[in-house]
């Protein structure tokens, strides 16, 4: 089954600002949550849940924006992020939000699969990373290899991702991570969670702090990584690097890297798409009588036969001089398109050979025919 625009479901145009959906939301949210005894719809809390959390996320916007729902299915190629429904839990988003008090709503429903007591301790995914990469025309079409260097939270090595030594429960909080308080409201009284601020949600303090990381379990670290380009790539393409991103939180998986490219004009080439595109000078000499020109192309110079009366704009293809279709078969074609110059300055002679030429008759092409309909 289809599903709904998230843009639409929040109410808010593509080109909406982050904070303006984060106010979408927060209205939304407090309409449809389940507490509400009034219109509280737990469909549609899920629907703006599963909408915000995608919309809000600068990479998974970036994505859908491109690729629509297709970008988080099985079968959405080199740009599945992984993403589910079920990776969302609605407590932190709403904690993040209202603060650990949506409008006096209780937590008491469960999300997208995610704890009601939204449980800290369970493992995430780590944080993932947008690269920017600039590109040659040529290492754009032939492909190449990159070295490129981010600055990534991995596991701390001296605590082992832990964060401290000689765990203990957390007292405030009784190792549940949450505190819980009851408040009253125009819909009765619910019970709040908030994270407990004396372990961080995770449940567990530690006598010793690691001094490597400071309590953190992970620590900032430059890395480089070599990646292989493939054939093909174009402007605003992204690649998914799976699991190289930063470490993950509670033995949760590593984020992925995403690489978007820009690739550099060409002086002679441009494409679309497959297609190569050569727009190629001829003097009128050339033009008119026809002449073998050697061209340029991305795999080395050809001899290019020119008809005789070749007009600007004119064009040629050369089957396969394209580029490859990225992780395709095949090539796209090289299109060359003829420009006819004509010369700002002339010799006596080259004035006189014009001037036989303007008695040429061309009162029989079809052009002057229906020129002279309007005289």
């Amino acid at each position: 089954m289809n599903k709904r625009d998230y843009y639409e479901i929040l109410g808010v145009s593509k080109t909406a600002t982050d904070e303006e959906i984060k106010r979408a939301f927060r209205k939304l949210a407090k309409t449809y949550h389940p507490d509400n005894k009034q219109t509280g719809d737990e469909a549609k809390f899920k629907e703006v849940g599963e909408a915000y959390a995608i919309l809000s996320d600068p990479t998974k916007r970036r994505q859908y924006d491109q690729f629509g729902h297709q970008a988080f299915t099985n079968n959405g190629g080199a740009n599945y992020s992984g993403f589910s429904a079920e990776d969302i839990d609605l407590g932190d988003i709403l904690n993040d939000i209202f603060g650990g008090n949506f409008g006096g709503f209780g937590s008491g429903f469960s999300g997208f699969g995610g704890s009601s007591r939204g449980n800290s301790k369970r493992p995430r995914k780590g944080e993932d990373s947008l690269v920017n990469v600039n590109l040659t025309f040529e290492e754009a079409a032939f492909g190449c290899k990159k070295t490129i260097t981010l600055d990534l939270n991995e596991k701390c090595s001296k605590c082992d991702g832990a964060g401290g030594f000689k765990e203990t429960t957390c007292k405030t909080c009784n190792g549940s991570g949450r505190i819980i308080s009851e408040q009253r409201s125009l819909f009765g009284v619910f019970q709040t969670q908030t994270t407990c601020t004396e372990c961080g949600g995770s449940g567990r303090t530690f006598k010793d702090t690691c001094t490597e990381c400071n309590g953190r379990g992970n620590v900032r670290k430059k890395k480089d990584l070599e990646v292989t380009i493939p054939e093909g790539i174009d402007t605003g393409y992204q690649l998914r690097i799976s699991g190289k991103g930063s470490a993950g939180v509670n033995g949760g998986p590593n984020g992925d890297i995403y690489l978007e490219f820009k690739v550099r004009e060409h002086e002679l080439f441009t494409r679309e798409d497959e297609d190569v595109i050569l727009r190629v000078p001829l003097n009128i000499a050339e033009a008119m009588l026809g002449c073998k020109k050697e061209i340029p192309t991305l795999t080395g110079n050809v001899i290019l036969e020119v008809k005789p009366g070749t007009q600007s704009n004119d064009k040629v293809k050369l089957k396969g001089k394209g580029v490859k279709k990225v992780n395709g078969i095949g090539k796209g074609n090289m299109f060359v398109i003829f420009d006819v110059i004509i010369p700002n300055k002339l010799s006596m002679a080259q004035k006189r050979l014009v001037k036989e030429l303007q008695e040429t008759d061309l009162e029989d092409a079809s052009e002057f025919k229906v020129f002279k309909k309007y005289l």
